[in-house]
């Protein structure tokens, strides 16, 4: 029924069938009384010339030392190398990180609303006609971007009103760039024909000594920016200086 391995061979087939086959040599070994090549060495300890102590094993084994850097050591699972230390650190740092790296991306990407602020009448020219007003003003704008990214400015539009009703209007398309955290003036200028008796005299009569017409402006600024298009409203209230300059 073939061979077995109950007879005793010489050092060198001891020591291979001891390799490749480790249980099966252990069986016959036990079974014929002889030893691993190690253990058959006389005179050598645990810690002899030519094995030494297996470090996976802490001493229950020995390997041949010529095999020492080509045999495999397994640790078991409960072994103290195989336990991170400082694994709570590392888990805060990264979880710190992850949160900071996200409260900046937030805090820069965050899209703020553009300030329109109207400052005012810059100048103005009136005309007359037998029974209206031409009234040219120039206005100024404040326009501040309180973003981290620039902004365009891309369109315009005005709408004067006089008494309710409207007498001048401007749709224009601009091209204006605002860097970040910038502040810039836009001036814009809007013809109005006034045609009120009562503001007609206000105007014409020297016995009047305040020449004064009330202006309602109303606007809307388109503005660009990543790729993202918004308006801003925005309205005041002027006064312009209608007297007849001679």
């Amino acid at each position: 029924m073939g061979k077995t391995f109950s007879q005793r061979g010489s050092p060198g087939e001891d020591e291979r069938r001891w390799l490749l086959f480790p249980r099966l040599a252990a069986a016959v070994n036990y079974a014929s009384g002889t030893q691993s090549p190690c253990s058959s060495v006389p005179g050598q300890g645990a810690t002899g010339g030519s094995c030494v102590t297996c470090p996976t094993c802490q001493g229950s084994g020995r390997i041949p030392r010529e095999l020492e850097k080509q045999l495999v050591a397994l640790i078991p699972y409960g072994d103290q190398r195989l336990k991170p230390r400082h694994t709570k650190l590392f888990v805060s740092l990264a979880v710190l990180t992850c949160l900071v790296t996200t409260s900046l991306v937030i805090f820069f990407l965050f899209p703020r609303s553009i300030t329109v602020h109207p400052a005012g009448l810059n100048s103005s020219t009136v005309a007359f006609d037998k029974a209206d007003i031409q009234l040219n003003a120039t206005s100024v704008l404040d326009i501040s971007n309180p973003n981290y990214w620039p902004i365009t400015v891309t369109r315009l539009t005005i709408q004067v009103l006089h008494l309710s009703l409207v007498v001048g209007q401007l749709s224009e398309s601009l091209l204006l760039h605002i860097g970040p955290l910038a502040r810039e003036q836009m001036f814009y200028a809007v013809a109005s024909r006034i045609v009120d008796k009562s503001t007609y005299k206000i105007c014409t009569w020297l016995e009047i000594k305040v020449h004064h017409v009330l202006l309602h402006i109303q606007g809307t600024l388109t503005y660009s920016y990543l790729g993202h298009t918004e308006e801003r409203v925005f309205e005041s209230f002027e006064y312009a200086d209608c007297r007849e300059r001679r």
